[in-house]
């Protein structure tokens, strides 16, 4: 008989990403190097969008 193996899934280190605060609430993590204010917009503008339809 096969044994099923445990799915494993590796979370990201959060200290090795930047926070970006999108209101009091809400936090995204993304890379260092990355644009912090570009994620924000996309973040707002993906989240608008699940709330137009």
């Amino acid at each position: 008989m096969l044994e099923k193996k445990p799915v494993t899934f590796k979370s990201p280190d959060l200290s090795k990403l930047k926070e970006v605060i999108i209101d009091h609430r809400t936090k995204i993590y993304i890379l260092p190097g990355a644009d912090a204010e570009e994620a924000k917009s996309r973040y707002l503008e993906r989240t608008s969008s699940k709330r137009d339809k």
